[in-house]
């Protein structure tokens, strides 16, 4: 296992453990708040074992008070003996296995765990409340979701404030794909703007707006023009491609070197600069990428482990920064295609426009950052129901490696609250086995005075469960198609 690898996982771990944790917080906080009885509290799932567990009665002798207990009843053991038995109504609290998320037991609600509901409904059972006290229990965890995302998003502003790099000040230009100069963009063009406005700093959202524009203003040779646009381009597939769409210019010198990789076994070093790969000139990371992209595209082509071998063996040629000598070593990238170099990011060649918040400014601040982030994934989710969409969905791998390979709290925080935004919308969809389908349930029985049937709930909760699963085994085996170089 190698350093990426784990603390992209540890990463992973530690953000989804918090998420469920405070998710499942809602739910339970209302669920008590409103006396309705939980059963257990878990995070992530625990078939068959759990890690730990532990019930608040513990916690009750621990501060000398005493377990609260429902009066004795008569039940009969494996052999059909009758004998008396107090129930203990505390919450059992623990720690599952399996890291595919978690839940709250709450009484009298059909969901997931699967409990009988055969016996006459109890005061503290979820199902004998008001339907609105429902309706906050089964919206608790996706408001304390998207709460904590804001939270998170107003902290880090707080913390390291809001750095970025305008585009137009980007003066070593942009990088563009075949797609983009058959639309009349150049390699060293600047963008500036669109007819929806100026852009700010490099990110989704200029993809976004040179989708949807009619016209794009740019500065070539120092000249400021405008290129005329159909307004209608695939965002997915200008991100998807190899290269890209645009990419900002950036010189092809290694910021850091990994220990262990390809990289430190041929002697590369911070600040080297990389010149060619097979004799093909590499000016910018956009031109090492690329060739490193064909390279793989053979390695995936080739059959036998003897032409995966050579079509992972590459010459590449490199100018030592230290001594300012050029070599050219003979070397085999990694079975994931990699060298092993850290790129130096755009960060270090143009000066940011840097803004910080006060503790009060930086909360309309993270509100507006998360609201845009909300905003921008809504939009997106149309490209789901294409073909591509579906091929693009990610799993547990997919979601790892966004995190950074290198430990970066401030990175780390934006990408928990990004996590938790995408929680707490997909939660409330409007799906069965969801958080949405049964607010739609009860929003149903608010409007109409009547209740679904039992037997339905519990058929619509099977279905909706189902289509979680399929969706699930869909997102990580694309993971594992691109893991193994199908995809």
């Amino acid at each position: 296992m190698n350093s990426v690898f784990l603390i992209r996982l540890v990463q992973f771990i530690l953000s989804i453990s918090l998420l469920v944790l405070l998710h499942e917080g809602g739910h339970f906080f209302f669920a008590k708040l409103f006396k309705v009885r939980v059963t257990r509290f878990y995070v992530f799932f625990n078939p068959k074992f759990h890690l730990f567990s532990t019930y608040d009665t513990w916690f009750r002798r621990l501060f000398r008070k005493n377990p609260v207990v429902v009066p004795e009843k008569v039940v009969k053991d494996e052999d059909g003996k009758e004998h008396k038995e107090k129930e203990y109504v505390g919450t059992e609290y623990g720690i599952g296995w399996l890291p595919l998320g978690g839940y709250c037991a709450i009484s009298g609600m059909i969901d997931e765990t699967n409990q009988k509901l055969s016996e006459e409904p109890k005061p503290y059972e979820f199902r004998t409340k008001p339907a609105w006290q429902r309706l906050l229990i089964m919206i608790g965890g996706v408001l304390v979701n998207f709460l904590l995302a804001l939270f998170i998003y107003s902290m880090v502003l707080y913390h390291w404030g809001e750095s970025y790099i305008q585009t137009k000040d980007m003066s070593m230009g942009m990088k563009f794909n075949t797609e983009a100069k058959s639309l009349g963009f150049k390699d060293g063009d600047i963008l500036v703007g669109t007819d929806k406005g100026e852009f700010t700093s490099f990110n989704t959202d200029l993809y976004r707006d040179i989708s949807e524009a009619k016209r794009v203003d740019i500065v070539r040779n120092g000249k400021a023009m405008s290129l005329t646009l159909p307004g209608d381009l695939n965002l997915l597939e200008m991100i998807k491609k190899q290269p890209p769409f645009v990419t900002p210019f950036v010189p092809a010198e290694i910021d850091s070197v990994l220990p262990g990789t390809v990289a430190e076994k041929i002697g590369m070093a911070k600040d080297d600069k990389i010149l060619s790969i097979n004799g093909k000139a590499v000016e910018s990371w956009n031109d090492f990428t690329l060739e490193i992209s064909k390279l793989n595209d053979i390695v995936t082509a080739k059959g036998t482990k003897a032409d995966s071998i050579k079509g992972r063996t590459v010459n590449i040629t490199f100018t030592h920064h230290a001594t300012g000598v050029t070599e050219t070593k003979r070397t085999m990238l990694d079975s994931e295609m990699r060298l092993g170099v850290i790129q130096k990011s755009i960060w270090s060649y143009y000066k940011p426009i840097e803004i910080k918040y006060g503790f009060f400014e930086s909360f309309p601040a993270g509100i507006r950052y998360g609201i845009d982030v909300l905003r921008s994934y809504v939009d997106d989710l149309k490209y789901v129901f294409t073909s591509d969409g579906a091929k693009s969905l990610g799993g547990f791998g997919a979601i790892g490696s966004l995190f950074p390979p290198m430990w970066d709290w401030m990175m780390f925080w934006r990408m928990t609250a990004f996590l938790s935004i995408i929680l707490a919308f997909m939660n409330i969809l409007p799906i069965p086995a969801l958080d949405g389908g049964h607010v739609l349930f009860l929003l149903y029985e608010m409007i109409t005075g009547r209740k679904p049937s039992e037997r339905f709930l519990v058929i619509a909760e099977y279905i909706g469960f189902g289509l979680l699963i399929l969706l699930m085994i869909i997102a990580n085996l694309n993971d594992i198609l691109r893991w193994l170089g199908y995809m």
